[in-house]
C-alpha cells in the first residue's frame, strides 16, 4: 500500500468515478419518486438498453474485459439520475435550428444572414456550359497586329513557340521556304481557332440578349395588364362621377321648379308686359336645339381621360369584338378611342355603343329605312338614310346608366342585347326607347332620293344624294341654304373645254349605274371635296357655288375621300387609292389592291382601307410599308367563317371595322 509524504497509508484509486456529494443525499426511494415525476422515462430506459446492446455487439460477446463492463455500469447509473434525464429530455425537445444557433456565435450568424442567397436568385444563375475558357475568350478579344511580310514568319514562329504551338525542333534542318509555309499554316490555324472562339462569344451574347428580351416581354405583359386594370377602374370612377353630376342636376332642377312655383310679387308680374306667348314659338324653333359649348349637358358622352392602352399594344392587336347587327354594316363612326361608337346596318337599326364597356347603350329610332352614312362629332350625330332624310341627334341627352345591368329570369346579370341569340324568344329585351327619347334634334328633308354621303364641320353640313345634287345646310337655322347640281357643273366644264362628248364622257368613262352617284365628300369651312360615280374628284368653293378644280385619275366611281392641309386621299372601285397634292393638283402617290375600295380613312400616320377582303389594308405613310390587320390575318385562305370587311374608321391608332355579317372589331393599328 502506498504512503503519502507524512507516511500515512493511501488507498488505491478506484477506476470507477465516485458519486458526488450532491447525489449522495438521495436514497433509492427518493430517486424512484423523482423518476416518476418526469414526463416519461420509458424512452430513456429504452435508449439505455439500446446503447448497452449496441456496445456489446460492437465490442464482442466473449472477450469483453472488466473495464468495459464497469464503463457500461457507470453509464447505466448516470442515466438514472434526475438531472441528467432532464438535460437529455430538453435536448430531445430542441429543434436542429436551435441547436445550430446555440453552437454558432452572433457575428457568425450575422455573416451567414448577409451572405445568404434565396433559391430564386440561385435558379437565375446561367449554367457554365461554355466550350472555351476565360483565357481563350480574352485572347480572342485582343486585336490582331498586322506586321510586314518579311517579319511575319519569324515573329509568328517565336510567338507560337511561346504559347506551345510552335513548329518541330528539327525545323532548322528544313529549307526556309518550308519553314515559312509551316509558320503561315500555324498562323492561319490560330486565326481560325480565334474566329471560332469569337463566333461562340457572339452566339452566347445573342442567347443572353434573347433571355433579356424574353424577360422584358414578360415584364411588359405584366405592366400592360396593370394598365388595363387601371383604365377599367378609371372608367368606373368616371361613371360614378357622372351619376353624381346627374343627381346634382336633378336636384338643381327641383330647386328651380320649386322657386318657379312660389307666388310672385305684384312688382315682378307687372314688370313683364310683353309675355304674349311668343316664347312658346321660340321654344319650338330649332335655333336653340343645338347645344352651345357653354350650355349644360345632361350626360357628357366624351370621356374626361383618354385611354392609352391601345398605343402600348403591338400594331394589329385585337382589343375587342362586338356582335353589333344581324346584317351588313353600312356605316360606322366613333368620337375618340374608347369613347362612343355609332353603327348602322341593313337591318334598319342604328345602335350606340360604349367602347370602354363594350356594350350597347341604346338605339337611334326615327328613320324609315336603312342608314347609309353617318358622322359622330363630340356629342352630335348626323345620319343620312335611304328615306331621303338627314337626322341630327344629341347623345348628351341620353339617359344611360352603364352600371345598371338587366337581370334575367335566373337572377343573373345580363348585358347582351339579343344579337347573339338564334331564337328571339330567348333574347333579353332591347334597351328601352326612353334611353334615347330626348336625343333627336331635328330632321333635314329636302333631297328627293337616298342620302349616300354627308359631312359636317362646325355649323355647316353638306350632303350628297342619289338625286345627283349636293346640298349645303345651315345647322343654326336648320334649313338648306344652297343646292349644287353636279350634272350642271360637269356640263359647264365640258363647255369650257369645247369637247363634243357628253358631260360624263370628258375623260373617256361612263359612270357605273350600280354605284352611288355621290360616293364621298368632305367639307371644311368654305372648301368642299366631292367624289362621284364618273371617277372625278371636284373641289368646290361654297361661297360661289362653283367648281374650283377637277382631279382626273380614277377609272371607276369614287367611294372614299378625305383631305388635310396638304394632301387629298381617295379610294375607288378601280381598286386603287390615290394621294393627291392639293397645292399642285397632281398625283403624289398611288397604289392598287385586288378588289374595289369600299371604305378608307387616314390619321397622322396610317391609311386604312376596306378592299373586299376579311382584313384591313394598312399603309404606313412614314416608312411606306403595307401590312394587313383584322380577323383574317394568319387564317387559311379557304376559311369560310370569316366575313368581308365593309367599313373602317381610324383615329389615333385606334381602328374600328364593320363586316358584312354584322360583326364589329376593334384593333390597335
Amino acid at each position: 500500500m502506498a504512503a503519502d509524504r507524512n507516511g500515512s497509508p493511501v488507498r488505491g484509486r478506484s477506476t470507477s468515478p465516485r458519486p458526488t456529494s450532491s447525489y449522495s443525499r438521495y436514497s433509492d426511494d427518493d430517486t424512484a419518486s423523482l423518476m416518476d415525476t418526469l414526463p416519461d422515462t420509458r424512452s430513456l430506459q429504452t435508449f439505455g438498453r439500446k446503447v448497452t446492446a449496441t456496445a456489446g455487439s460492437l465490442i464482442g460477446g466473449e472477450g469483453v474485459s472488466q473495464h468495459y463492463h464497469n464503463a457500461l455500469g457507470e453509464l447505466h447509473r448516470e442515466l438514472r439520475r434526475p438531472m441528467l434525464q432532464r438535460s437529455v429530455f430538453s435536448f430531445a425537445q430542441a429543434t436542429p435550428r436551435e441547436l445550430v444557433r446555440s453552437r454558432i456565435s452572433v457575428p457568425e450568424i450575422q455573416q451567414r444572414a448577409l451572405a445568404f442567397l434565396p433559391d430564386e436568385l440561385l435558379n437565375n444563375i446561367p449554367e457554365d456550359n461554355n466550350e472555351y475558357s476565360l483565357f481563350e475568350g480574352f485572347r480572342a478579344s485582343l486585336p490582331e497586329e498586322h506586321h510586314p511580310k518579311k517579319k511575319h514568319g519569324r515573329h509568328n514562329a517565336r510567338g507560337q513557340r511561346l504559347i506551345g504551338e510552335g513548329v518541330d525542333e528539327d525545323d532548322s534542318k528544313l529549307p526556309p521556304s518550308m519553314v515559312s509555309l509551316k509558320n503561315q499554316k500555324h498562323s492561319m490555324a490560330h486565326k481560325l481557332e480565334m474566329m471560332g472562339v469569337r463566333k461562340h462569344m457572339c452566339a452566347a451574347e445573342i442567347h443572353e440578349i434573347d433571355n433579356k428580351i424574353a424577360n422584358l416581354n414578360t415584364m411588359r405583359k405584366i405592366v400592360l395588364d396593370r394598365l388595363a386594370r387601371l383604365e377599367l377602374e378609371e372608367n368606373d370612377i368616371e361613371q360614378d362621377l357622372l351619376e353624381v353630376d346627374n343627381k346634382i342636376e336633378d336636384l338643381q332642377e327641383e330647386l328651380e321648379d320649386a322657386a318657379a312655383l312660389a307666388p310672385k310679387s305684384p312688382q315682378t308680374s307687372a314688370s313683364d308686359p310683353h309675355d304674349d306667348g311668343s316664347d312658346d314659338f321660340m321654344s319650338e324653333s330649332i335655333y336653340q336645339k343645338i347645344p352651345s359649348p357653354k350650355s349644360k349637358r345632361r350626360r357628357p358622352m366624351r370621356r374626361l381621360s383618354m385611354p392609352i392602352l391601345h398605343e402600348m399594344l403591338e400594331p394589329g392587336s385585337k382589343i375587342k369584338q362586338l356582335q353589333a347587327h344581324n346584317d351588313s354594316v353600312t356605316a360606322l363612326d366613333f368620337d375618340a378611342p374608347g369613347g362612343t361608337l355609332v353603327t348602322a346596318a341593313l337591318d334598319d337599326t342604328v345602335r350606340v355603343w360604349d367602347l370602354a364597356a363594350g356594350r350597347c347603350i341604346g338605339m337611334l329610332e326615327g328613320h324609315l329605312s336603312s342608314v347609309r352614312c353617318l358622322q359622330v362629332e363630340d356629342n352630335i350625330v348626323a345620319t343620312g338614310s335611304m328615306d331621303a332624310t338627314i337626322r341630327l341627334w344629341d347623345l348628351s341627352k341620353a339617359e344611360y346608366a352603364p352600371l345598371d345591368n338587366r337581370i334575367n329570369k335566373d337572377g343573373e346579370e345580363e348585358e347582351d342585347d339579343g344579337l347573339l341569340f338564334e331564337n328571339a324568344e330567348d333574347a333579353p329585351p332591347p334597351p328601352p326607347p326612353t334611353i334615347m327619347q330626348d336625343c333627336p334634334l331635328f330632321t333635314l328633308s329636302s333631297h328627293v332620293d337616298e342620302i349616300t354621303a354627308l359631312n359636317f364641320h362646325g355649323d355647316t353640313l353638306v350632303s350628297g344624294s342619289a338625286d345627283k345634287t349636293l346640298r349645303q345646310w345651315d345647322l343654326v337655322q336648320g334649313k338648306c341654304v344652297q343646292t349644287l347640281d353636279v350634272l350642271w357643273a360637269a356640263a359647264q366644264a365640258t363647255a369650257t373645254l369645247n369637247t363634243e362628248s357628253g358631260p360624263w364622257r370628258q375623260t373617256g368613262r361612263v359612270h357605273d349605274a350600280s354605284a352611288d352617284f355621290v360616293g364621298a365628300l368632305q367639307v371644311f369651312q368654305a372648301a368642299l371635296a366631292c367624289g362621284t360615280a364618273d371617277g372625278m374628284v371636284r373641289l368646290w368653293d361654297l361661297r360661289s357655288g362653283q367648281v374650283h378644280r377637277s382631279l382626273v385619275g380614277h377609272t371607276g366611281p369614287v367611294t372614299a375621300l378625305q383631305f388635310d392641309d396638304v394632301h387629298l386621299v381617295t379610294g375607288s372601285v378601280d381598286r386603287s387609292i390615290r394621294i393627291w397634292d392639293l397645292r399642285t393638283g397632281s398625283i403624289y402617290d398611288a397604289y392598287a389592291y385586288d378588289n374595289a375600295i369600299s371604305s378608307m380613312m387616314f390619321d397622322a400616320r396610317r391609311i386604312v382601307s376596306a378592299a373586299g377582303e376579311d382584313v384591313v389594308k394598312v399603309y404606313d405613310k412614314t416608312d411606306g410599308r403595307h401590312w394587313n390587320c383584322g380577323p383574317g390575318v394568319g387564317v387559311d385562305e379557304d376559311a369560310t367563317v370569316l366575313s368581308t370587311i365593309e367599313r373602317v374608321r381610324i383615329k389615333d391608332g385606334y381602328m374600328v371595322e364593320g363586316r358584312k355579317n354584322g360583326m364589329v372589331g376593334v384593333w390597335s393599328c
